[in-house]
């Protein structure tokens, strides 16, 4: 494999406006992602902006950058994109997706969910188990299904799977393989991905395999300033 890291990155949050370039004990989000994709030591890092002041935080953090189009869909849009404008010719056969917004992800989990990518995967992904009720009943915490081997049956926000056990959080973390993620951005959004409102509903409605891995920690996206405020707090223990 030849991999590399993309960190879609934009302003338009809804819930945090202009959150790759909130202040995390002194440097912008974007830079604690791009030096846990580094520490990662799984590959380049490439930065897929939506707005020049993100592309220019992301060179002052020493990463390259791509400037993508704000209207772009997703975040997975927004690496396919990136990757096409620099490597037309398809030299990086793997993408890792790492969202910019999880500054409390380990670098050693972003090496795992490399390492989940099995030579019949599509993709790749994490999850967390839980036994808190309080994770079991929020839909903002989505639960993966998965087979015993870890290929991923479902993902839902519902309360699942039934019976006596913990849930499996998603990690929002993608590992694709190039022509999967080609094959993915090309396909209209479907049925299942519309009702649930989770994209890697649609991969598996497609027939596209994902396995995941499992972590202990549960590194949440920062979506809120309450959010920011957790960020800030586990890594200035850090």
């Amino acid at each position: 494999m030849n991999p590399i890291i993309v960190i879609p990155a934009r302003m338009a949050s809804t819930r945090l406006p202009g959150k790759p370039l909130a202040d995390l004990g002194g440097k912008p989000m974007i830079a604690w992602m791009i030096e846990l994709a580094r520490a990662a030591h799984i590959g380049p890092v490439l930065v897929a902006a939506a707005e020049s002041e993100v592309a220019d935080a992301a060179v002052k953090a020493g990463a390259q950058a791509v400037m993508t189009d704000p209207a772009l869909p997703s975040g997975s849009d927004r690496v396919h994109a990136a990757l096409s404008a620099i490597d037309a010719e398809s030299r990086f056969d793997v993408a890792v997706n790492l969202q910019g917004d999880m500054p409390t992800m380990r670098d050693e989990d972003v090496a795992r969910a490399l390492g989940a990518l099995k030579p019949d995967a599509d993709i790749a992904t994490l999850v967390s188990p839980s036994s808190d009720d309080a994770d079991r009943n929020n839909p903002n915490v989505v639960k993966a299904i998965r087979a015993a081997d870890g290929r991923c049956l479902a993902f839902t926000r519902a309360p699942a799977p039934w019976g006596d056990g913990p849930v499996e959080r998603h990690v929002g973390i993608y590992v694709y393989r190039r022509d999967a993620l080609t094959r993915f951005v090309a396909a209209p959004p479907s049925p299942l991905e519309l009702r649930e409102k989770l994209e890697q509903m649609r991969a598996l409605e497609m027939g596209m395999t994902i396995y995941a891995d499992a972590i202990a920690d549960f590194p949440k996206g920062v979506d809120s300033p309450a959010d920011l405020e957790t960020a800030r707090a586990i890594l200035a223990k850090r």
